[in-house]
């Protein structure tokens, strides 16, 4: 009779074998741009998925949670191991329908190109268009025009979200909504009234930052506050900062070396990464990923970062922000099974790697890692702790609207949902709607689409951050770049890989839940006026 322990052995042994022929394959595919690689991870991934939708494994791992003389760290395998079948246990032509759907919409997305006045405008272009321009007529137009690919979409969107219920319905659930976030381990009513909290306790700050933000677009554009409309802001969905010449730092990375920049941020604090740079691939090329992500081949130690590095920030903080990433997957307890060895969510991995990304405007950093003197430093500092709190901000509120609304998509896809877009967007971002709100501008954001039920991860990582920078710097050492803040990460955040639910980790390293009152106190701390 199979046991507990070779249950478990097999699976991990099957797992090793077919993660590690994906991330092979899917490294081959986005460095040499090779349609042969693309098929390779294609048949990977089929391989991968289909052990995971496996109705006998289901079924024997059901049992073998539930009898007793199960070990922590065997139920806790077990618990992963269901959450990842879970969602895989449909009729095979439903999971190729969803597939089929939204490989149909993703490619409306990548090939509709909107027209202004007999002109063919690419996303690029319309945000050059909404940073630069000061022409009012053409920023609305093409305000609009980005909005244009939502009434694209809007029908075979609204049928995928009810197929994506019907599916989860088959599985026990409600909708999709509720599904997706019982099988990434989120309470619901949890995540929600943490954002809730996070909305009342950064309300002062957020409402003072946005009506002199307002009050700037409205001296640039020749008009009152009250008419600033979406179109003033930088952004289609609003959901980031204006650039402003005060905060660039390109200028200080002229003829530096980026790579040893961070290799000596990390250094500092004892967490090796140098040995990752040989397998890496960091600077641009042909038939190469444009972007940047970090892999982990074979959770055994090789840890690739794709970056296509230039002499500017971006560049640098994402690849600090890589890096961070890197460093959480190399240093994993080698010793824990393989399916355990690994980020205990993407919020764990996403947090160290938004805490190092910030750093390329922390002024600390700026000082001792890029060798900006002292005067200058203390220039830029106020202007760079301005720009940091507006931009979370904004974030975090564009988060949480796409977020709430989400929820609703699912539960009542039949409501007015262009009139809840435009309510929703009032309420949470301070926005004033258009005149027109009956079309589904909502759909012109890719996520609903591509990545349903994620996007609350992106600030629960950023909460997440904003907790370990705290207590990193009244705790640990306020200098940050210790040997101390190394040893604390690599030991109590890294090593224990995904041994604990998300929320039991942070609560073990800082000694309390995610908690977005240390958010509140990064980032809205000081006056508004400088």
């Amino acid at each position: 009779m199979e046991t507990l322990q070779t249950f478990l052995k097999d699976i991990n042994d099957q797992m090793q074998v077919l993660y590690k022929d994906g991330a092979g394959s899917s490294w081959m595919a986005q460095t040499t741009g090779d349609p042969e690689w693309a098929a390779k991870l294609s048949e990977a991934e089929t391989r991968y998925n289909l052990l995971f939708s496996s109705k006998d494994l289901y079924e024997k791992t059901k049992q073998f949670l539930s009898t007793e003389n199960v070990t922590e760290i065997e139920k806790r395998q077990l618990q992963l191991l269901l959450s990842e079948m879970e969602g895989n246990q449909l009729p095979e032509e439903v999971i190729a329908d969803l597939s089929k759907r939204s490989s149909e919409l993703n490619l409306l997305f990548n090939t509709y190109a909107p027209v202004v006045d007999g002109k063919k405008y690419s996303a690029n272009d319309i945000r050059e268009i909404l940073i630069y321009s000061d022409d009012q007529e053409l920023r609305k137009k093409v305000w609009f025009a980005s909005k244009e690919v939502g009434k694209v979409v809007e029908k075979g969107l609204l049928e995928l979200v009810k197929k994506r219920n019907e599916a989860a319905q088959l599985l026990g659930y409600d909708n999709h909504h509720q599904m997706g976030f019982a099988l990434q381990e989120l309470d619901r009513d949890e995540v929600f009234a943490i954002f809730n909290e996070l909305i009342a306790q950064s309300d002062e700050a957020y409402r003072a930052m946005k009506k002199e933000l307002d009050e700037r677009l409205a001296t640039r554009f020749g008009i009152n506050p009250e008419d600033i409309r979406p179109w003033h802001y930088v952004d289609p969905f609003f959901q980031e900062a204006p650039p402003s010449n005060s905060t660039n730092l390109d200028p200080f990375y002229q003829g530096k070396d980026l790579v040893q920049i961070t290799t000596d941020t990390f250094n500092s604090m004892g967490i090796e990464i140098d040995d990752l740079f040989a397998k890496s691939d960091l600077f641009p090329r042909e038939k190469k990923n444009p972007t940047a992500f970090c892999t982990d081949i074979d959770r055994e130690g090789d840890v690739r970062v794709l970056c296509n590095l230039m002499e500017d920030a971006y560049w640098m903080e994402t690849n600090l922000h890589e890096f961070g990433h890197a460093a959480y997957f190399k240093y994993v307890d080698s010793s824990l099974p393989f399916g355990l060895r690994t980020a205990s969510h993407t919020l764990t991995t996403e947090s160290i790697a938004m805490l190092f990304g910030k750093m390329g405007k922390d002024p600390r950093w700026l000082k001792r890692f890029l060798q900006v003197d002292e005067a200058t430093v203390n220039g830029l500092a106020p202007e760079l702790e301005k720009f940091q709190q507006l931009q979370m901000l904004i974030a975090a509120r564009w988060i949480i609207t796409f977020v709430f609304f989400e929820k609703e998509l699912y539960e009542n896809p039949d409501q007015d949902l262009n009139a809840l877009w435009w309510k929703t967007v009032k309420e949470v971002q301070l926005v004033t709607p258009p005149d027109e709100t009956d079309n589904p501008d909502w759909a012109a954001k890719i996520h609903f689409t591509l990545a349903p039920v994620y996007y609350q991860n992106y600030l629960l990582g950023e909460l997440m951050a904003a907790q370990l920078q705290r207590h990193i710097e009244t705790k640990i050492s306020p200098e940050f770049f210790t040997k101390e803040t190394g040893e604390m990460l690599i030991n109590q955040f890294f090593k224990p890989a995904a041994l604990y639910n998300w929320n039991e980790k942070i609560s073990r390293v800082t000694g309390e839940k995610l908690n977005p009152a240390h958010f509140v106190d990064v980032y809205c701390k000081t006056q508004v006026k400088s």
